[in-house]
């Protein structure tokens, strides 16, 4: 079983209602502080105002200008 505690005052406190035997050997091993997952909108932001100059009906006809196919 793998339980996630908190250290507090120097000790690790575990979930309220976790109970160890006592002389129970533990593992401690110190978790890195996670950042948020950027939004879609976060990752794509610095794409945001870059398709100036392109053909009004790109997304109409992308095969078109990607693979010369004749325009719909």
């Amino acid at each position: 079983m793998t339980y996630r505690g908190q250290v507090k005052n120097g000790v690790v406190v575990l979930p309220e209602g976790v109970t160890l035997r006592e002389g129970s050997i533990v593992r401690v091993e110190p978790m890195e502080e996670t950042t948020p997952a950027l939004s879609l909108a976060e990752r794509l932001g610095e794409w945001s105002g870059k398709g100036v100059g392109l053909p009004e009906d790109l997304a109409r006809n992308h095969d078109h200008y990607l693979h010369g196919q004749t325009r719909r």
